[in-house]
């Protein structure tokens, strides 16, 4: 996808909301209420089993509680029957917008029939819902960039460019063996972070700096369902068995996420590998404490910094301002297109983390403590 991406700094003047220091304690798959006098918000979120999603749960739901709205928030452990359960028990509950994480984006076309024929506007989560007209607007981050962004780490770790895709001076001339993962192919944003990294990775490809073994170069061959590790191991362990047998080493992972690059670490150790000059450079996305403590390590090259405390502050605005009947700031009406209309956005700028910028990119902002991340 060659688009003109349009992005704003991920510091907006939108209030002094932190992220809240309480994990949600709903039971099951579901979440709990909580807020002020105000409407209640229902904000559906895709699992508990990644760490992040619990983040951006509980800062949406600080978010809208901080504005006095009462909130209904739910998790659905990655069942799409129970999401679409969710949202509907969240309509007929009396909701007067609905904040959506979707598991599968192209599922929920009746259920927000059901919300349109109630008025109750919805704005997408990070993940665009497609096939549907009644999507109002979508808080996400510049997905492009941050295929680019993940591409341009691996680079920087083989020691061809900087974390800005500029060719280094000196830069060896390869060949480097280099294997690719994709994230699930329900999710719009893989496509994005997919074809971000191969805009910056096909021609070094195609000129022989890097070489796939495996041969597997279409997304539809590097997907993992639902982003899992266990899923990204068990492909890995096959690519190094069927292509690395030989003696040969891989040199580089694209991985779209931390959980599917702590899924590449775990195959790469089963296969011998070890630190040190043979150790792959692998990628990441979401700045996980497990995988930022693997950066550290030396196991993780890099990940990409998504702030969701601030995606949280610009949906719980959207849903607020949507509620007033006012118009939700957004900064890009081109890029979205969910099949059905192009969905007004606001995009977020992503930043690239590697082991020197660790502190002042997640401690410094307070994002992580130093503790957390055992510095």
């Amino acid at each position: 996808m060659n688009k003109k991406f349009l992005y704003a700094a991920a510091t907006l003047a939108v209030g002094a909301l932190a992220l809240s220091a309480c994990s949600n304690t709903g039971g099951g798959a579901g979440g709990g209420e909580g807020g002020g006098d105000g409407g209640l918000i229902g904000v559906a979120m895709p699992t508990k089993s990644s760490e992040r999603w619990i983040q951006d749960g509980d800062a949406v739901k600080k978010a809208l509680e901080d504005q006095g709205y009462q909130v209904d928030l739910q998790y659905a452990e990655d069942d799409i029957p129970t999401q679409v359960s969710q949202i509907e028990n969240m309509i007929t509950k009396g909701a007067e917008a609905l904040i959506v994480a979707s598991i599968d984006g192209t599922t929920l076309t009746e259920a927000l029939q059901n919300a349109a024929d109630a008025d109750i506007p919805v704005i997408a989560y990070d993940r665009l819902i497609k096939g549907t007209e009644n999507v109002d607007y979508y808080a996400t981050f510049d997905n492009a960039l941050v295929g680019r962004q993940q591409a341009w780490t691996v680079l920087n770790g083989l020691g061809l460019t900087d974390l800005e895709g500029k060719p280094l001076d000196g830069a060896p001339a390869g060949p480097f063996n280099i294997e690719l993962f994709a994230g699930s192919l329900d999710d719009n944003n893989a496509f994005f972070f997919w074809d971000g990294a191969m805009e910056v990775l096909e021609p070094l490809i195609d000129d022989g700096t890097l070489v796939v073994k495996s041969g597997q170069t279409d997304i539809e061959q590097a997907a993992t369902l639902r982003w899992d590790g266990e899923t990204a191991q068990s492909r890995m362990e096959d690519i190094l068995t069927a292509n690395y047998s030989d003696g040969t080493q891989v040199d580089a992972v694209l991985s779209p996420y931390d959980g599917i690059s702590r899924g590449i670490i775990s195959a790469l150790e089963g296969a011998g590998y070890s630190l040190g000059a043979e150790w792959p450079i692998i990628s990441g996305q979401d700045a996980e404490v497990d995988s930022v403590k693997a950066i550290l390590a030396g196991e993780q090259y890099a990940t990409i910094f998504k702030d969701t405390r601030e995606l949280a502050k610009v949906a719980a605005n959207m849903a607020a301002a949507a509620l007033k009947g006012e118009e939700p700031e957004v900064n890009d009406t081109e890029t979205y297109d969910n099949d059905v209309k192009v969905v007004p956005s606001f995009l977020l700028a992503p930043v690239p983390v590697v082991k020197d910028n660790v502190e002042s990119s997640l401690v410094d902002t307070g994002y992580w403590t130093a503790e957390e991340l055992g510095l």
